[in-house]
């Protein structure tokens, strides 16, 4: 039987992490060694910007370590990710080159966004009920050391994600800076967090209940996974249960817990802070169950190794969460925040999709700038909400500040640019290169993508749904868009060749339009 043998090491904020994996079709993902060593490096990036040099010389040896092992099980691949640690220190460059020359290990930093997916992606992938559960209403909590990532689920779709600070380790650390006596310590995490969880409760669930939450943590996760609150089901726990167990930690010093648990006492802190945010979740969105899988990054990460590399076990009965739906209803719902009208973006969303599946020996694109054309024709009015004149610019600025689970900063950047200049001039690289970080790649990829936002526009200028049905038939240098359409459609024959222009720019092929009567 053929399997790969993978490594994922997690540098996170509090923790370094390596898990190995076998992987194979028939076998699927089976975790075969653990590896965690503390390491609080969010202490110093959260603080200073910056990781103190000791720490830096204990996070290369034992990255040296993971080495070894790694060459032990003879690995065949592996990937290092860093998190908010690392993505807040000011000289993130210069230290990861620096881990690399002495390690010869490549750590790459996730987004915030991209580190959620990933978490987000594990549970979905481990837990057998998930399905079933997010068809009900249900919070997946997924609490780190810098911040809280809440994304609510109804009827098996996303509804919203959103980040809120500050995470647990964080948060200690500006405790420090409070003098306080321990009996006011409930008090004073509620009036830091609580802000938070009322906004968002009011702009997100309203007066809907939310029945069930998914934890994704490294302390409570932890405790229920290993059942010492004797809930009937391992990993789960019922919301007055849990409360009850919050209450009585304020009762027991930090070596009790420590010993009747079997963790070590320097983590207690941060399992009180942990559980003391989760009650005043659960309050605040007056949930019922909490589930703990006690799921990793790691975890994501090799499912992630497992997709791209064609190693998921066969699944006849498309049992899988669709994780690409999930980027997709994170869009509409921004549209939805911004009133953007739905009906108006899906026809261009229809016509853009079919054009550039049917130019795909033209384009040399990849299914992930398909999703990401997709995206664009999604937000591409958002920005009317704040100025009908300037849609363009508007819309860049909505989508450069909201996160959307799934997407990297630069991915976010290239639907961002697609909006914009899908009704603004474009601007060419020798011009746009001195005020962006974009890369030449990514420059020809929004290029493309533009061109094909713009030429669907031009077919959809009124918004009023005219096209029925759209048949592409390429022909020479020219390519034929066969509308099938009963309405008069003047206005687009009339102002085809301006949204034209750039695509036969871009393309070298000419789009022509056609009309044929529609049997709709």
């Amino acid at each position: 039987m053929a399997y790969k043998t993978f490594a994922a090491i997690d540098v996170g904020s509090y923790e370094l992490a390596m898990k190995i994996y076998e992987i194979s079709n028939k076998n699927g993902i089976k975790e075969i060694d653990h590896i965690r060593h503390r390491i609080e490096l969010g202490t110093d990036s959260y603080l200073t910007g910056k990781i103190r040099n000791d720490r830096v010389d204990e996070l290369c040896r034992m990255l040296c370590e993971f080495t070894d092992i790694m060459e032990s099980y003879k690995v065949d691949g592996y990937k290092a990710y860093g998190t908010s640690a690392i993505r807040e220190t000011q000289n993130s460059l210069i230290l990861l080159d620096q881990i690399q020359t002495r390690t010869g290990i490549k750590i790459e930093v996730l987004s915030n966004s991209e580190q959620r997916f990933l978490d987000y992606k594990s549970v979905a992938s481990r837990v057998e009920d998930f399905q079933s559960i997010i068809e009900k209403s249900t919070a997946f909590i997924d609490i780190g050391g810098g911040s809280v990532q809440i994304s609510l689920f109804d009827e098996d779709s996303l509804v919203t994600s959103q980040n809120i600070r500050p995470g647990v380790l964080r948060m200690r650390e500006e405790l420090t800076r409070v003098s306080y006596r321990s009996y006011q310590l409930e008090d004073i995490v509620e009036e830091m967090v609580c802000d938070s969880l009322e906004s968002f409760r009011e702009m997100f669930v309203g007066d809907k209940k939310i029945q069930n939450i998914i934890l994704v943590d490294d302390y409570v996760s932890l405790i229920v996974q290993r059942n010492y609150l004797e809930t009937r089901k391992k990993g789960q726990v019922d919301a007055r249960t849990f409360l009850e167990f919050v209450d009585s930690m304020k009762k027991k010093k930090a070596i009790e817990i420590a010993l009747s648990m079997g963790l070590a006492e320097e983590n207690i802190s941060l399992l009180h802070l942990s559980a003391l945010m989760i009650k005043y979740m659960i309050k605040a969105l007056g949930a019922e169950m909490l589930w703990a899988p006690g799921v990793s990054l790691c975890d994501g990460m090799a499912y992630e190794y497992a997709e791209q590399n064609k190693l998921l076990p066969s699944n006849p009965d498309g049992a899988f969460h669709n994780f690409e739906q999930d980027i997709l209803d994170c869009a509409r719902d921004i549209n939805r925040r911004y009133h953007s009208i739905e009906h108006r973006t899906r026809e261009r969303e229809m016509i853009a999709l079919t054009i550039f599946d049917n130019m795909k020996k033209n384009h040399g694109l990849s299914k992930r700038d398909r999703l990401l054309l997709q995206l664009a024709a999604i937000l591409s009015e958002c920005g009317r909400y704040i100025s009908l004149a300037n849609v363009g610019e508007s819309s860049y600025n909505i989508i450069m500040a909201t996160e959307i689970i799934g997407l990297s900063h630069l991915e976010r950047e290239i639907v961002a640019n697609i909006v914009k200049y899908s009704t603004e001039n474009f601007e060419y690289y020798e011009i746009l290169g001195r005020v962006t970080t974009l890369d030449r790649e990514s420059y020809l990829r929004i290029a493309k993508l533009t061109a094909i936002i713009r030429l669907s526009e031009g077919l959809d200028l009124s918004h009023k749904g005219k096209c029925d049905k759209l048949k592409i038939v390429n022909d020479n240098d020219e390519m034929v868009l066969m509308v099938e359409s009963n309405a008069d459609m003047t206005l687009e024959f009339g102002l085809f060749d301006k949204h034209a222009t750039f695509f036969e720019e871009v393309f070298n092929i000419k789009p022509v339009i056609r009309q044929k009567k529609s049997n709709i």
